[in-house]
C-alpha cells in the first residue's frame, strides 16, 4: 500500500512546484505559438533567456496533463519548437 502511494505522488510531483523564475502573463497560454514563443523569449516575462520560457511551456503541458486538449498541446509543442530554433540561432544551449 506504501508502495503505491509513493508511485502516485512521484506522477504528480509538477502539481507542488510553485515558480517564479518566469512571469507569463494571464490567458498566454491560450494564444497562437507565434504569439507564446515571442512572449516567453522576452526579457520581461523570463528574465533568464528564451531556455526558461521554453522550460515554462513544458511545465505548462506537464501540468495540465491529460486535461489538456490535443490542438492547445500541439499549439504548444509549436511554440516549443519556435523557441529551440531561436536559440539554435543565437547559439544558446536549452
Amino acid at each position: 500500500m506504501v508502495m503505491a502511494t509513493k508511485t502516485t505522488n512521484a506522477k504528480r510531483w509538477v502539481r507542488e512546484v510553485k515558480t517564479v523564475s518566469t512571469f507569463p502573463p494571464a490567458g498566454l497560454f491560450t494564444k497562437d505559438a507565434q504569439t507564446i514563443a515571442r512572449v516567453m523569449a522576452s526579457k520581461k516575462v523570463s528574465p533568464k533567456g528564451p531556455a526558461s520560457g521554453l522550460r515554462m511551456i513544458q511545465f505548462f503541458i506537464n501540468r495540465a496533463g491529460k486535461n489538456l486538449p490535443a490542438e492547445r498541446k500541439t499549439e504548444l509543442e509549436e511554440a516549443k519548437r519556435l523557441l529551440q530554433a531561436r536559440l539554435r540561432k543565437n547559439g544558446a544551449r536549452t
